[in-house]
């Protein structure tokens, strides 16, 4: 793989510095620059993403004809790092990044044409159904049933850590429709519009204050089984290769290389604890040559599996599992190098200072805030950013998927 851009790559890279450039309000900006989490706040990612579906760029990754960019791996990759860069916002992943794709591969004629010109638009906005109370890293022990009844599915059961559901007019499930001697069997996935009868949300709130997710309870709800995505069944298979967008469908470290950046700044113009600063620090300095060499080995294989999958691949496959575990950890790395660097105001809890991916439900938490605002952000994204090597998957799941499909073991 060429590793250097192109004539045409710069060319594409220098449209994109425009249209941020003109686009992008100084409150957007502050969306993406105070995020808290992978989410930025609801509002600005909705108001940037209808900017964007006005250009024709909200997904990146779509095919042309179902209302795509259908960029070039380097394309994408740039959009991604100049959109860090600008500070822009993302937007939410579970529709445009994460369903689409599994609607694009399994879903029906009928399905691609109502859901993904809506999905672009703005106007359906997604959650994931796919956790329970007694079903996490271990998925496929799903218990949320659905009995089948003529042209319906009747489900019952709930479904948690359910990010912005409060928010959400659609969820996408995993419901099991039998019960089969092998628990991956029997799964069905499934479309369910939030307004249904029988649906409720039940708010959970963060020690942190934070309230981004929820338990979504599901009682008679009567689904039709055209929204079934595949067949009846067989969901297992459009869930594997959905988590496989979740998990490694974006690039991790153009953020990384960001975040880095803005703790090396930090680092060399705030005083810390007990020195005017860490710059002079060569155990600190080195820890961060250290963390930017490794984002780097990161970047250069996140190219090659954007390469690969332009190249032919629909999916980046066992990559994602790669990228998932290496993105993840670096991140909460970084996150770790910018909580020391905050010194005593890193020990201090300010929410104000940020712009959360959701209401902060604390009653002190709308004071004014003091202190540097890149210190105040360490404990946030740092406390945050604890729940990566979790979520879409624990890493220590993903080590054992790479173990049996990269290394053969069993």
């Amino acid at each position: 793989m060429d590793l250097k851009w192109s004539e045409a790559d710069l060319a594409f890279r220098d449209e994109v510095r425009t249209f941020f450039a003109t686009h992008l309000t100084d409150e957007l900006r502050a969306a993406g620059r105070l995020m808290t989490s992978v989410y930025a706040d609801h509002g600005a990612a909705m108001q940037w993403q209808r900017v964007l579906a006005t250009r024709g760029w909200a997904a990146p990754a779509w095919p042309r004809e179902y209302g795509g960019c259908g960029w070039s791996a380097p394309q994408r990759y740039l959009f991604s790092r100049e959109r860090v860069a600008a500070g822009a916002p993302p937007l939410s992943p579970m529709g445009i990044q994460m369903c689409a794709p599994a609607l694009i591969k399994f879903g029906s004629d009928a399905q691609k044409a109502y859901f993904l010109p809506r999905m672009l638009s703005g106007e359906h906005v997604w959650c994931q159904g796919y956790s329970e109370p007694q079903s996490g890293s271990d998925l496929a022990s799903l218990q949320m049933s659905a009995r089948e009844d003529g042209d319906y599915l009747i489900c019952n059961g709930s479904k948690i850590w359910v990010t912005h559901a409060q928010d959400a007019n659609w969820i996408f499930c995993l419901v099991r429709t039998s019960r089969e001697q092998k628990p991956q069997l029997g799964i069905t996935f499934v479309l369910i519009e939030m307004d249904t009868p029988g649906i409720s949300v039940q708010p959970i709130v963060m020690s942190s204050g934070e309230y981004i997710q929820n338990q979504v309870f599901f009682e008679n709800v009567r689904v039709p089984k055209a929204n079934v995505v595949g067949t009846i069944g067989a969901g297992w298979t459009v869930a594997k290769y959905l988590l496989e967008f979740e998990r490694g469908g974006t690039a991790y470290a153009p953020e990384l290389h960001a975040m880095l950046d803005e703790v090396r700044h930090f680092a060399g113009t705030v005083p810390g604890e007990m020195t005017d600063s860490l710059a002079g620090d060569p155990v600190f300095a080195g820890r961060l040559a250290a963390a930017r060499i490794r984002i780097s080995m990161l970047e250069v294989y996140e190219l090659r599996t954007m390469s690969a999958m332009s190249m032919g691949g629909e999916s980046p496959g066992a990559n994602a599992s790669v990228m998932k575990i290496l993105g993840t950890e670096l991140s909460q790395h970084v996150t770790e190098l910018w909580l020391e660097a905050a010194g005593l105001y890193g020990r201090t809890f300010q929410p104000r200072a940020a712009r959360p991916g959701g209401e902060v439900r604390l009653w002190h938490a709308n004071g004014p805030h003091a202190g540097p605002q890149a210190a105040l952000l360490a404990p946030l994204r740092y406390l945050n950013d604890r729940a990566g090597s979790i979520y879409a998957g624990s890493n220590e799941i993903q080590r054992n998927i790479l173990a049996k499909v990269a290394l053969g073991l069993h």
